[in-house]
C-alpha cells in the first residue's frame, strides 16, 4: 500500500472574466498549444512530471479507458506550454459541467518553477476558459500542492468559497 495523504482542499470561483494585468511572455521560443485528444503516453508524462512533487495521484490511477474518456472529451481542453521547443507546463480546462467551467490542472516542471511561467499559464488558461462564456470558472488548491498556488489564484481574481479536508493513499 501506498503512502497516505492528508490534506485540507480549498475551492475557489471566479464570477466574472477579470481583467487581468499583461503576464510578459517567457524569454525564449514560447508557445501554448492545445494537445487535442493527445497520446495517453504524452498526458501521462506531462501530468507525472508536474504533480509528482504534488502527490498528484488521481490520474494515475486510471486505467487507459478511464483516462482517454475523460482527456479525449470534446469538452476538455489541454493546453501545453512550450519553451525553446521542450514543453514545461500544461494546463486542463473542463466544460463538461457547464454553465460551469472548472481549471482542472495548471501546473509548471519542476525545473521551470520560480520562472513566472505559472503565472504565465495561469492568465492564458483564464482567458480561455472565459472565451467560452461560463457563468463562473472554478479552481480547487490543497495543501499538498505548491506552496504559493492559492495565493496565486487570488491574485488572479478567484475568491475561496469553501474548504474540505480530503485522504488519499498514494
Amino acid at each position: 500500500m501506498g503512502k497516505r495523504h492528508k490534506t485540507i482542499v480549498t475551492h475557489l470561483e471566479m464570477r466574472a472574466e477579470p481583467r487581468l494585468l499583461a503576464t510578459p511572455r517567457p524569454r525564449g521560443a514560447c508557445a501554448l498549444l492545445r494537445a487535442a485528444k493527445p497520446p495517453l503516453h504524452f498526458y501521462r508524462y506531462l501530468y507525472d512530471t508536474v504533480g509528482r512533487d504534488y502527490a498528484w495521484v488521481s490520474r494515475r490511477k486510471l486505467s487507459d479507458e478511464e483516462l482517454a474518456s475523460i482527456i479525449h472529451d470534446d469538452n476538455v481542453e489541454i493546453y501545453v506550454l512550450y519553451l525553446d521547443g521542450a514543453p514545461v507546463g500544461f494546463t486542463e480546462l473542463d466544460f463538461r459541467g457547464m454553465p460551469d467551467a472548472e481549471l482542472s490542472f495548471l501546473g509548471i516542471i519542476p525545473e521551470r518553477i520560480g520562472e513566472g511561467l505559472g503565472r504565465f499559464l495561469l492568465g492564458e488558461a483564464i482567458s480561455l476558459a472565459w472565451a467560452r462564456h461560463p457563468a463562473r470558472l472554478i479552481v480547487q488548491t490543497c495543501t499538498l500542492d505548491h506552496p504559493r498556488a492559492l495565493r496565486l489564484y487570488q491574485r488572479a481574481g478567484f475568491t475561496p468559497y469553501g474548504q474540505s479536508e480530503a485522504e488519499f493513499d498514494e
